[in-house]
């Protein structure tokens, strides 16, 4: 087993484009958290729009009507999720594992019943999402290697972490979304309508669930497959965690996913057993939950100390 193999330049953007589909829902699952709602149907979301996207590109011959019917998708589903709990006051976590369950039996049926076929449905005619190709980057090879050839959605990425950040901490209503979440009783004597801004956090959520589904099945691959989230959507979720919600730190918990997956990839090359590369993804899950509840309890234990401190003077 060579080392310099597996630990090359080209492991910088292997790391990214896995991690790419995990951010898209780490950020789908941000949004929602600092409204203080716990988006467990991010998996289902997404697994809707990557039917959706595969099934309009197809037919219509456009990656982005693809994409915009797959973030509509995303849409709807958040919306059911949103009246059920905000309106109908049902418990969040049981709405989104029912999203779960019904996107993975919706999206195999309608396989079967749109393309009669079942696992999974590639053809040449599904349009891609485009690659950026920059011709200068050709005479660099170690950025060549690194930046060029990426999809739209793996650039756009980038800026939505951008946009995401912005509104949260600097605009009034990433302030009023991240009061509900925090203090709502307060946030309802000031004025504002919770319920309202709640429904806007998962219906937002739900555009980017959508799209990260597009990206998965249009981007990442091309073509659709039963269950092909794999989790990523419960990825993204743990990965929330590790970064608070907050999108820069949810980002970075994302990479650790990424290249996990990346390293995992490279090693099955080399006879390690596939069991053992599907098992990394998810025992990195397991470390980043433990690392960030671990973190969470101290940051907690330091807050009750420095209280107990004040009231002692």
């Amino acid at each position: 087993m060579k080392l310099d193999q597996i630990f090359s330049v080209s492991l910088i953007y292997a790391t990214f484009r896995s991690a790419t589909p995990i951010i898209y829902a780490a950020l789908c699952a941000a949004i929602t958290q600092q409204a203080d709602i716990l988006n467990i149907g991010t998996e289902g979301i997404m697994l809707t729009g990557a039917f959706t996207a595969v099934a309009v590109s197809y037919m219509s011959g456009s990656w982005l009507m693809g994409i915009l019917v797959a973030m509509a998708a995303g849409f709807v589903m958040a919306g059911i999720m949103a009246l059920a709990h905000i309106r109908y006051k049902a418990e969040i976590c049981a709405i989104g594992m029912g999203i779960n369950l019904f996107a993975l039996a919706i999206t195999k049926f309608m396989l079967n019943v749109i393309f009669g076929t079942s696992g999974t449905f590639s053809d040449p005619a599904i349009c891609s999402i485009p690659r950026v190709h920059i011709p200068f980057l050709e005479k660099i090879p170690v950025l060549n290697q690194i930046f060029n050839n990426w999809t739209i959605t793996e650039w756009f990425v980038i800026v939505l972490i951008i946009i995401i950040t912005f509104l949260f901490y600097k605009t009034r209503w990433g302030l009023r979304l991240r009061a509900v979440g925090q203090f709502p009783m307060a946030a309802q004597t000031a004025g504002i309508n919770v319920n309202a801004m709640k429904y806007q956090a998962i219906l937002i959520s739900g555009l980017i669930g959508g799209l990260a589904g597009a990206h998965l099945s249009l981007g990442y691959s091309q073509m659709f497959t039963e269950n092909m989230t794999s989790n990523r959507g419960f990825m993204g979720v743990a990965a929330m965690y590790f970064g608070g919600a907050h999108p820069v730190l949810t980002a970075i918990g994302c990479l650790v996913f990424g290249f996990a997956d990346s390293i995992g990839a490279r090693l099955q090359a080399y006879g390690v057993p596939s069991q053992f590369v599907l098992l990394m993804p998810y025992v990195v899950t397991v470390v980043v939950l433990s690392v960030s509840m671990i973190s969470k309890q101290i940051s907690e234990k330091k807050k009750k100390s420095s209280l107990a401190y004040v009231k002692s003077l």
